[in-house]
This record gives structure tokens, C-alpha cells and sequence, in this order.
């Protein structure tokens, strides 16, 4: 047994390859669930989403984001109607007042959906109804999760890290963002000055979470701080990670990262935007994978190879190498 927490696209892309060294039967993936919003009404799990959709088998790999070949004749009508009646583009944060109002499944995560700032596909659309109204009916992300997987097909178990909404702002020097904000439509170009698991101090991991991390943990190469930072803010996450093996995959060569703002956030919470930095961000990790060109002296462990993720033979690569480490751990 083996659980992998995911968030971003680097930890999926490790999936990719994962099925080829670890049984899929007896694969757990947690995944992040600060990045999520509530746009126009319907809750978007990003990071939930790829996992999904990529067990599926319907991923758009080009983007790591959203269903291949999807329509967007829904989203195309929403700007149609934005620009017609001169209504403002751009992230439209609903006001404090609406983020606690009513249903508390997308607390301090909400957006209008008038001229939608994410692109959501149609059939990607389908999936953040039916999981909305599932949630309204009264069950659990967890379950839902499950349902949509069952729906999808999926080889794994897949787990969100928390049935309660966690909100991952980021404080930057043009105002406080929700990350959606602050990378899609911003695209990353704010100074970063701190980030913000707003609700993590009351969330709770679920009995399926706090099972999945008994097993030994693989932390993908995905962004230490928005991306695995929401789980381990909650409270007895880091706690169980230090009983149970960890092996990490950083996302960094020393210190030039594969992709995404991880080096800029890391930077702006005060850690090294490094290899350095993500191993004294994770001080449960017992090893690292790390590549071959890294030449980063750590306490633990270390296990190296190419560790650039372009396909399903460089997944299967650094998957043998998670492997690899893993059993000089366990």
C-alpha cells in the first residue's frame, strides 16, 4: 500500500508512470483541496479534478487542466452576455458578507460566475454540478469523491484531504487573493508576502485520510506551499507523515524549478526557493528523490536520477526511483 498526496500538475504527471511500480489497487491519492472554488454557484476542485479526469483517461494533458477536447459553449455565452451588458471582467470576489452566507461548502472561496475567469469546459462543467448538488443533498466530499471516481473509473482511491472548505490566500502587494486569483488570472505576477490556510485551524482530516497516511507516503514533485501546504496546516496531518515513511520528489534542481510559481511562494513564506528550501519545508521526509544535475547536499537520504516529467517513461523513471528510496526508508 502507498498513498501519494497530489496538488498542481507535477504530482499527476508522476502518476502517469506510478501505475507501472505500484499497484493502482493498492494506490491511495490525497489530494488538495485549498485551491478549490465556488464559481457561479458550482464548486471547482482543480487539483481533486486532474486526478479525476486523468484516472479517467480524459485528461487534456497539454493544459493538465480540464477535459480533452471539452466544448466551451457555455463559457463562450457567459463572456457574450458580460461584454453585451457592459458588465466587468475579471475575478469577481463575491463580498465577506456572501462568503459565510448559506452553505458553508466554499467558505472565503467564492466568485460570481458572471464572465467566469476559469475556464470551465462543458463537461468539466457536469462534474462541478453534479458534485454541488450531491454536496446539497447532504453528503460528503469524501463521498462524492468517491462517486465521481467510481463514475470515471478510477485504477486508485482517490481522497480529498478534508471534508471542511480550506481557502488558500495569498497576501501579495496588490491585496489579498484567493490562489485562483492570484494564478490564473494574474498569472502569478504579484509579490508574494505571506499565504493563508484560512479554515485549516478547523478542519479536520477524515478517518479515510488519517488511514491513507498509515501507509508510506510518496509527496510528488508538486508546489510545497499551495499545493501541499493545505494539508499539512491541518491539524495531526504533519503528525502522521512523522510515523510513517515519507519519500519527497523535489520540484526543484538546486534552485530553478521545473514549473509554476513554487519558488515565488516559497520565497514569500521565507523558505530558500530550492531543493534546500522544500527539505526544510518537509521535515518529515526520512528521503528525497532528487535529480541527477542536483547536486544539493541533504541529511537524509537521497536517490537520484532525470527526474523531468514529459511523459509516461520519464513517470515510470521517477517512479522506480520513489520506489527505490522508499524501501531504503521503510
Amino acid at each position: 500500500m502507498v498513498t501519494f498526496l497530489a496538488g498542481g500538475t507535477g504530482t499527476p504527471k508522476l502518476l502517469d508512470g506510478a501505475g507501472e511500480v505500484f499497484d493502482p489497487a493498492e494506490t491511495t491519492v490525497v489530494a488538495n483541496t485549498g485551491d478549490d472554488v465556488e464559481l457561479g454557484g458550482h464548486l471547482v476542485c482543480p487539483d481533486v479534478d486532474t486526478v479525476l479526469f486523468w484516472g479517467g483517461g480524459v485528461l487534456d494533458t497539454d493544459r493538465w487542466w480540464g477535459i480533452a477536447d471539452d466544448t466551451t459553449e457555455t463559457d463562450d455565452e457567459l463572456h457574450r452576455l458580460a461584454d453585451a451588458a457592459g458588465l466587468e471582467s475579471g475575478p469577481r470576489f463575491l463580498p465577506d458578507h456572501a462568503q459565510t452566507a448559506g452553505r458553508d461548502i466554499a467558505r472565503w472561496r467564492r466568485f460570481s460566475g458572471v464572465a467566469e475567469f476559469m475556464e470551465i469546459g462543458d463537461r468539466d462543467r457536469a462534474v462541478h454540478i453534479t458534485r454541488t448538488s450531491l454536496l446539497d443533498e447532504g453528503r460528503s466530499l469524501t463521498d462524492v469523491t468517491r462517486t465521481l471516481a467510481d463514475a470515471f473509473g478510477l485504477a486508485v482511491s482517490l481522497l480529498p484531504m478534508s471534508d471542511d472548505p480550506v481557502a488558500t490566500l495569498v497576501h501579495t502587494d496588490e491585496g489579498t487573493m484567493h490562489f485562483q486569483e492570484y494564478w490564473v488570472h494574474h498569472r502569478a505576477e504579484p509579490t508574494v508576502r505571506d499565504v493563508e490556510f484560512r479554515g485549516a485551524d478547523v478542519a479536520e482530516i477524515t478517518d479515510d485520510v488519517a488511514a491513507a497516511l498509515s501507509d508510506p507516503v510518496v509527496v510528488g514533485p508538486s508546489n510545497p506551499i499551495t499545493s501541499i501546504g493545505p494539508m499539512l496546516a491541518l491539524e495531526g496531518f504533519r503528525e502522521a507523515l512523522a510515523e510513517t515513511p515519507v519519500v519527497a520528489v523535489s520540484p526543484f534542481v538546486e534552485d530553478r524549478v521545473f514549473s509554476g510559481p513554487a519558488a515565488d511562494l516559497m520565497a514569500g513564506v521565507g523558505y530558500d526557493p530550492s531543493t534546500a528550501g522544500v527539505a526544510e519545508a518537509y521535515p518529515f521526509a526520512d528521503a528525497f528523490v532528487l535529480d541527477d544535475e542536483d547536486g544539493t547536499d541533504l541529511d537524509r537520504p537521497v536517490v537520484r536520477t532525470d527526474t523531468r516529467i514529459d511523459g509516461l517513461e520519464d513517470a515510470a523513471r521517477v517512479a522506480r526511483a520513489v520506489d527505490e528510496a522508499l524501501r531504503e526508508v521503510s
